[in-house]
């Protein structure tokens, strides 16, 4: 029995160094492969009871010491804070320094008409009656208004008359000082845009269909906002619900909320009311109420602004009431303006497409007829094409 269980041993020997090697190989492959798999972790809470899919996670089970970037870190529950909505991106308008400076020169294009052709026609020498009344179409067409012509004229006659000289630079010096006095610097052209103790600054915007209102608006929102103003539009032009659409885009480019009514034909002394009741309440610098067009020859409509000015001073002064003028329409325009005027207190006047208009001498028409100053003018479709009126720079502009 003795070779036997030599054998034996011998068998049991080298079996167990076959399964040895086997296991290794084993091993081997397997590492090559990425080696064993972890096992899936055990989520338990702090009393050791394991968190099943019936009983997840809770903000009771973490440690209240731990960092929470640590715990999503080992693999518990994050807990995802909802998406923070970016603020939007509102525009910064140019301040009306600024643009008033850009906007000479096309102001200078518009009206450089006027001033060449009575420049051309003062220069000539020995004018005779013909040449004066050619002067004197120049500047009826230019909607001076007959008054402020012929007061023009013969200031200039005088002037030639006396110094006997037709010099071009002296003739421009002297059309450039008559006109200034016409468009009269001394007028007080300032917004009424400053708070009176609690109370907002109320500018009302007034005028027929078709002159820009609602645009007007929008652009002098920009002006006020550039200033550093606080300011809330209302929307009381209810008869066109794409008027309140406009003046709500217009607002939401540079951060201005506007009250509007929803229902088209509602009152719109009531929005009036209630945008500035938001003024107050959002302890705003301005409010600023557009209105519906209407045509000065409807007395219906013409009463109906009486009203808005009336139920808005219940809560405020209106301290400004700003008529719309299309530069365009020249003595169409005046008579707008003189029916306005006698329904509301006109306080200002801004005139529209002064751009690609020969047109200026409306500002002196106007002025002299209503007794009260154009304080903005437009001069063109952009955003910040609305500027302070400045009368050096319109005198300027036209003169050369």
């Amino acid at each position: 029995m003795g070779p036997i269980n030599e054998l034996w041993e011998y068998l049991t020997l080298a079996t167990i160094l076959i399964v040895g090697a086997i296991g290794v190989l084993v091993a081997l492959v397997r590492g090559r492969g990425g080696g064993r798999k972890t096992p899936p972790r055990v989520d338990r809470d702090r009393d050791g009871d394991v968190l099943t899919q019936d009983r997840p996670r809770t903000g009771e089970d973490l440690d209240p010491d731990v960092d929470s970037d640590v715990e999503n870190r080992g693999g518990g529950v994050i807990v995802e804070e909802p998406p923070v909505e970016e603020a939007p991106t509102l525009e910064r308008p140019d301040s009306a320094k600024g643009r008033l400076q850009r906007l000479r020169a096309r102001l200078a294009r518009s009206n450089s008409a006027i001033g060449n052709a009575l420049l051309a026609l003062l220069s000539r020498g020995g004018l005779s009656e013909t040449d004066w009344e050619d002067v004197e179409d120049t500047l009826l067409a230019s909607d001076l208004g007959v008054e402020a012509t012929t007061e023009l004229v013969d200031s200039l006659r005088t002037q030639v008359k006396v110094d006997g000289t037709t010099d071009p630079a002296l003739v421009k010096q002297w059309l450039h000082d008559d006109l200034l006095r016409l468009v009269d610097p001394t007028m007080d052209r300032r917004i009424a845009a400053t708070r009176e103790g609690d109370k907002p600054a109320v500018i009302l915007v007034v005028g027929v269909n078709g002159t820009g209102k609602t645009t007007t608006v929008g652009k002098l929102g920009r002006v006020l906002v550039a200033e550093d103003k606080d300011v809330v539009f209302g929307a009381a032009d209810t008869f066109r619900a794409a008027a309140a659409d406009q003046l709500t885009t217009w607002g939401e480019r540079v951060g201005v909320p506007t009250v509007r009514s929803h229902q088209e034909g509602a009152d719109p002394a009531s929005v009036a009311y209630e945008a500035v009741k938001a003024g107050i309440g959002g302890e705003s610098d301005v409010v600023l109420i557009d209105t519906a067009g209407r045509l000065h020859t409807k007395r219906g409509l013409m009463d109906e602004l009486g009203k808005i000015k009336r139920v808005i001073e219940k809560l405020a002064p209106v301290g400004e009431v700003l008529l719309v003028l299309d530069a365009t329409t020249g003595q169409n325009g005046m008579r707008q303006a003189e029916e306005f005027a006698k329904e509301v207190a006109i306080t200002g006047i801004v005139l529209t497409k002064m751009d690609g208009t020969a047109k200026g001498g409306i500002v002196v028409n106007v002025q002299r007829k209503l007794g009260v100053p154009v304080k903005l003018i437009g001069l063109g479709e952009g955003p910040d094409d609305l500027a302070p009126f400045d009368a050096e720079a319109f005198v300027g502009a036209i003169v050369g």
